[in-house]
Order: structure tokens, then C-alpha cells, then sequence
């Protein structure tokens, strides 16, 4: 990875941050002076550590919005984790085309990218930037090294804490490596920086390693109701494990429906998390308070500046007619919209609740992807709080709306799908996959019996749109790259054909496999 500046690891170590909450200042400069060795020697420093990993989620440096990038040779505008996270896995999909045609932007809407494009590189850049950041974190908190340093046994307690969230973000990391690229350089805390080029890991045995890591953390890791909001407990890591497991046929040829479905409902026996009563309070500016998520990525418009997460949801999705402050911001970048065939899911426009497209001026069609008001837009994320107040820094265009990666509807749908899938209890995954048909109905009268797996596709879609889980879903109902579906420019067309099914995993980025001579190019790139 010679493209990170690996230095700013040990420079953002001194951040001056709070992790009681992530919505802390993150773009303050750390002093000058400090490094490693002054930096881990105090253990007060660990949670300033912990929270500079946290917000590589979140913000792409430590002077917000951009100025003063963690990774060199890439926009930092463009390059933020949930950015290019979105960009990759509901762009090249029926739930959303972007008009703007910077470079790699065309083709991610038609599905037409190479290893070289820009967007390809930054996400694969982010992933490894942040297992990065957790490798050295866990190197340097391991219990030899804090005996070493003279640490109480209670400092050590807490820091050990503060490791299993780091293995956790890891885990995280190499998830979203594993789903997006297949086989690729795999190091962990024993891997020195500089210490020669990684060797690839086969998609399977990565599988079988963040398994492990999963399986260790769900003991470890915080309960959730004294997890701090933000960081990750055991119920974070036993989505992590169900929602892997839902994926297992298409990581490592086997099933493993019936796993999920165990670790659905240890999600849900902690009783810790419901359903919230208003589906669109799940997406405004004061979603801390939702009792659904398990775990966000935390945004403050304030003091976790930054051109991606819900700041590019919410702008990029404002356009045409529509009026910027109802949203909560300061002006449209008309990006994003949705395609007919996704408008198409919502059959009961005028009571499920979950229809949140903005339809004046706007066409059900798109013929051409550069005009806005071609296609319906979709303003689900609003800066604006569930009481109706603007965003806290509404004025300047920055969101304060959490990214919920994870909440507990998830687990529901992923219940019903491991069920039919052969694990049993079709009874109780109807029982929960019409739970959030009431709440988006605000009835039961839209109830359905006798749930199949194209009846759970389709209520993804309704339900965790534009939530980043789209083109992982249609890869393993086997209607990503097949012609049995098709949506607007899919495969390069204007109505849609089939594609090639190489584009199921993105390329390593040409840099990397000519850096590293251990790397294999997936087939077709």
C-alpha cells in the first residue's frame, strides 16, 4: 500500500479527542514533536488513538473537511469511507445513478469501470488504511508491551477494551475488503510496516479469519447497554457474523443460513435494541436517540466536517425543484437520483411510509444520467432533527445525521432469509419481516403470508435503501450481473442487459499489483 502516508497513523495518535461520544472535535492538530514511543507510553493516549480509527470512517484527515488528507494521491472530497462505500455498492445498481460526470463516476453507472478507476482505488485505499491504523493500535496495546510500560492493571483492563473495538474495526475493514475485491494482501499486527509486501489471501480463508475474530470478539467486546454510542459491542459484532454468514455461499461456496439465523437472534435476546416507531426518524439529524441502531457511523456537523457520508447522501440528492433548506443544508449538487425499476418496489405509493421519493419536476425515466430532473429524487437523509430543527450547521452544507451501518431491521430481514434458505422457523421470520411492514404501513393490513425470498429481496430494497447493502444482495440472489433483471444502464445500456459476471468482484487497482508482486488481478480485469 504504498499510496498511504503510513506517518499519520502515529501523528494522529495525539488527537484530542473524547470517545465518550464520536461526535467530538477530530480536526484539531496534534503536537509537535510526539512520536510512537511518547504517544503509547501514556495510557491516556489510547482512546485518542481509538477515536482517530473511528473516524476513519467518518472524516479523511485531521483537518476537516480537507486540507490535511491521510491518504496521499486521492481527493479527499470524493475518497471518504462511506463515499466511496456507497458509490460501489448502490451506484452500479436499480437504486441510484449519479449525473456527474467526474472521472469514474459514467462508469460506475454502467457498470463499465477498470482497474484503474478512481473511485475502485479509494475504496480499496480507505479499507486498507484503516486495517492499517488497527494493526498498529493492537501491536502496540498487546499485554506485553503495556506490562512493559509500567501500566495498573486497571489501565491495562480498559485498554484491552479499547484493542477488541480496534480488532473489531479491523474485522469490519477486511469485511468490505473480502464482499467488494475477493482475494487480497492480507497483514495484521504482526505485519511491520515496511517489513516487505503482503501475500494475498484467498476470499475463503479470509472468511474463516474474520470468523475467528468474530467468534473471540462477541465474548469481549462491551454489552451494549454500556457500550458508549458510537463504539461497537458484542451486538455489532454478532450482526457482523450474521450478516457474514447470509453471504458465506458467495465468499466460500457453502451455506451457512442456519449461523445466521443463530446470530440473528442473539442480536435480538440482548433486548436492547427496537424498532423505531418512525421510519424516517431513522435518517435525520438527531438519530443518536434511535433505539434501532447497533451501530452508526457518527457524523457532527460541527466538528466531523467532511464532503462524504450523509453530508454527500443529502447534498448530492437535492436538485431541480426541490428547496435545499427543507433539507436541512445549503444548496443541491444534484447527483443523485433512483430508476423506475426501484420506484416500481413501492406499489402503495400513497401508504407505505417508506416512499420518500420527490417526484415534482422530476421524470420516472432517464435518458440522459447528466440531467437531474431525469429520474425521481430521493431525499431519505435529512439535516433536519425528528422535532423539525435544522442541522447544527445547516448553513454551511455539513450534516449531522448519522450512517446507520448496522440497526436491528437488517436483523430482521436476515432472519426470514436464513430461514428460507434452510434454517428454519419461517414462522418467526414472518412474524419480524412484518413487523416493518406495520411500521411502514402503520397497519397490518399490508401483511404478508407465506414470505418467499423474492418477497425478502424486494422489502431490502424498500427498507435499507441507499443503506449500502444493495449490490451485495443482488450478487447473492443472483441478479447482479444476470440477465433475469435489469435496470437503466445496466451493462452499459440504456434499458439494461446482462453483464459480465467478472464485474461480481472490482478489480485490484492496477498500482497495487504492480507494487506487489504477490497480488493476482481478479479475472476479467
Amino acid at each position: 500500500m504504498k499510496t498511504i502516508k503510513y506517518t499519520s497513523v502515529l501523528l494522529a495518535a495525539v488527537l484530542l479527542v473524547g470517545m465518550s461520544s464520536c461526535k467530538k472535535q477530530l480536526n484539531q492538530t496534534p503536537k509537535y514533536g510526539l512520536n510512537s514511543e511518547v504517544v503509547y507510553s501514556d495510557p491516556a493516549n489510547y482512546i485518542n488513538v481509538l477515536a482517530k480509527i473511528y473516524s476513519g470512517l467518518s472524516v479523511t484527515g485531521i483537518q476537516g473537511p480537507a486540507g490535511n488528507g491521510d491518504i496521499s494521491g486521492i481527493d479527499e472530497g470524493f475518497s471518504a469511507y462511506v463515499r466511496v462505500l456507497y458509490n460501489l455498492q448502490e451506484l452500479p445498481t436499480d437504486e441510484s445513478v449519479c449525473g456527474w460526470n467526474d472521472p469514474g463516476i459514467p462508469e460506475m453507472n454502467r457498470m463499465q469501470w477498470s482497474a484503474d478507476n478512481a473511485f475502485v482505488k479509494a475504496m480499496y485505499a480507505r479499507i486498507f488504511y484503516q486495517i492499517t491504523l488497527c494493526n498498529e493500535f493492537i501491536r502496540e496495546s498487546s499485554d506485553e508491551k503495556m506490562t512493559e510500560r509500567g501500566f495498573t492493571d486497571a489501565q491495562q483492563e480498559e485498554i484491552r477494551t479499547f484493542r477488541n473495538e480496534a480488532r473489531f474495526l479491523r474485522a469490519l475493514a477486511y469485511t468490505h475488503a473480502m464482499d467488494l475485491f475477493g482475494n487480497v494482501p492480507f497483514v495484521t499486527e504482526a505485519d511491520l510496516v515496511g517489513g516487505g509486501v503482503p501475500e494475498q489471501i484467498q476470499r475463503a480463508a479470509l472468511f474463516e479469519y474474520i470468523e475467528g475474530e468474530l467468534l473471540d470478539l462477541e465474548n469481549l467486546l462491551l454489552d451494549p447497554a454500556q457500550c458508549p454510542y458510537g463504539r461497537a459491542s458484542k451486538a455489532a459484532a454478532q450482526f457482523l457474523m450474521a450478516k457474514n454468514y447470509l453471504n458465506a455461499e458467495v465468499y466460500t461456496g457453502l451455506s451457512r443460513a442456519s449461523n445466521c439465523l443463530t446470530y440473528c437472534q442473539k442480536v435480538m435476546d440482548w433486548g436492547y435494541y427496537q424498532l423505531d416507531d418512525n421510519y424516517q426518524d431513522i435518517f435525520l439529524a438527531d438519530n443518536e436517540t434511535s433505539p434501532e441502531i447497533i451501530f452508526p457511523v457518527t457524523f457532527d456537523g460541527m466538528f466531523t466536517q467532511t464532503y462524504g457520508g450523509t453530508t454527500f447522501l443529502i447534498n448530492a440528492s437535492i436538485g431541480g425543484s426541490m428547496i435545499a433548506s427543507q433539507y436541512g443544508t445549503n444548496g443541491g449538487w444534484q447527483g443523485l437520483r433512483t430508476t423506475r425499476p426501484f420506484v416500481e418496489k413501492f406499489p402503495d405509493t400513497t401508504q407505505d411510509s417508506r416512499f420518500l421519493f420527490y417526484r415534482d419536476g422530476q421524470t420516472l425515466d432517464i435518458t440522459n444520467l447528466g440531467t437531474f430532473t431525469e429520474g425521481y429524487a430521493f431525499p431519505k437523509f435529512r439535516n433536519i432533527t425528528s422535532t423539525g430543527n435544522l442541522g447544527s450547521n445547516a448553513n454551511a452544507g455539513f450534516s449531522d445525521v448519522d450512517f446507520p451501518m448496522m440497526r436491528l431491521a437488517d436483523v430482521y430481514l436476515m432472519y426470514m432469509e436464513a430461514a428460507l434458505r434452510g434454517a428454519g422457523n419461517t414462522g418467526t421470520g414472518e412474524t419480524l419481516f412484518n413487523q416493518l411492514r406495520e411500521r411502514a404501513y402503520g397497519n397490518s393490513s399490508f401483511n404478508i403470508t407465506g414470505v418467499t425470498l423474492d418477497d425478502v429481496l424486494d422489502e431490502r430494497a424498500r427498507e435499507l435503501s441507499w443503506e449500502c447493502t444493495r449490490r451485495t444482495d443482488l450478487i447473492r440472489f443472483g441478479r447482479y450481473t444476470e440477465g433475469s433483471y435489469v435496470w437503466p444502464f445496466k451493462g452499459g445500456d440504456v434499458n439494461g442487459v446482462a453483464a459480465s459476471s467478472h464485474l461480481n468482484l472490482y478489480p485490484i487497482p492496477t498500482s497495487d499489483i504492480i507494487l506487489n508482486p504477490n497480488l493476482a488481478q481478479n479475472p476479467g480485469y
